[in-house]
């Protein structure tokens, strides 16, 4: 079960008016009239919310879209709502309506950091899931892992390290990748051995990814390593000049070789 937002002894940055740089990760004010998703996204309603999105005889179809991504003063939308409540159906629902997951408030924060700020760690991995990007920075040159230090999230922490690390295996085997099938990168001086030795490589590295979803952190950098261990000197032999005969030594060579024949 997640935690009902930030710990008590942070709680003060979250409410506090006076703290107005972290205010997008605070608890959204209620003014005007009171959209009519926010009941249903905050309680986890999935199938109400279906409903005003797909059923044409509902009064708030047709503004649906615009009320889901209406935003108050400092950029948050309904989602952000869901991510403040721990609502990852909500989240997984909406989603669907191609709504853009990596939107930022006026200070950068993504729903990634606010999910993280609230210790809301299923929220955290819904949304890696649907592919947001985890490396997305705040006004502070932050990221959710970063925020989620700073207010002691400890298993979100752990989390987004994870996430982090299977990143960075999933880019290098695509760069490796890139790098052989480029060919304006100099695949071309690659023996057609080697390069199919590190296609095979890297296709074996994502087919580990896809099998080994719950693979630890050191089991991650294991992968990696064990990949730079076959590509690194196949690609070493791409950046080592050749060795060739000097104008000097091929003349010396030649000279040599007529001197022997005429006394032969």
């Amino acid at each position: 079960m997640e935690s009902e937002g930030p710990p008590e002894s942070e709680s003060s940055e979250f409410f506090s008016q006076q703290e107005e740089e972290d205010e997008e990760v605070q608890e959204p004010e209620e003014t005007g009239p009171r959209n009519p998703l926010l009941q249903p996204a905050l309680t986890g309603d999935v199938e109400g919310l279906q409903k005003i999105f797909e059923d044409p005889e509902n009064p708030h179809h047709e503004q649906a879209m615009q009320l889901l991504l209406e935003e108050d003063i400092v950029g948050r939308n309904l989602l952000y709502a869901a991510c403040m409540a721990g609502q990852s159906d909500v989240i997984r629902a909406l989603a669907k309506y191609g709504v853009n997951l990596n939107e930022k408030t006026t200070r950068g924060y993504t729903l990634l950091h606010c999910a993280a700020a609230w210790g809301r760690l299923e929220t955290l991995k819904a949304l890696v899931e649907l592919d947001v990007d985890i490396e997305a920075l705040n006004f502070r040159e932050e990221r959710a892992r970063d925020v989620a230090a700073r207010y002691s999230q400890t298993e979100c922490v752990e989390f987004l390290d994870w996430a982090d690390a299977r990143l960075t295996l999933k880019k290098y085997i695509a760069k490796v990748s890139l790098a052989v099938t480029d060919t304006e990168k100099g695949s071309g001086k690659l023996l057609k051995e080697d390069k199919n030795t590190i296609l095979s490589a890297c296709r074996a590295k994502n087919e580990w990814l896809e099998t080994h979803t719950e693979a630890s952190i050191n089991e991650l950098f294991e992968q990696r390593q064990q990949l730079e261990d076959t590509v690194t000197p196949i690609f070493a032999k791409m950046t080592t000049p050749r060795q060739v005969k000097s104008a000097k030594s091929i003349t010396s060579h030649d000279q040599k070789r007529s001197q022997d024949d005429t006394s032969h």
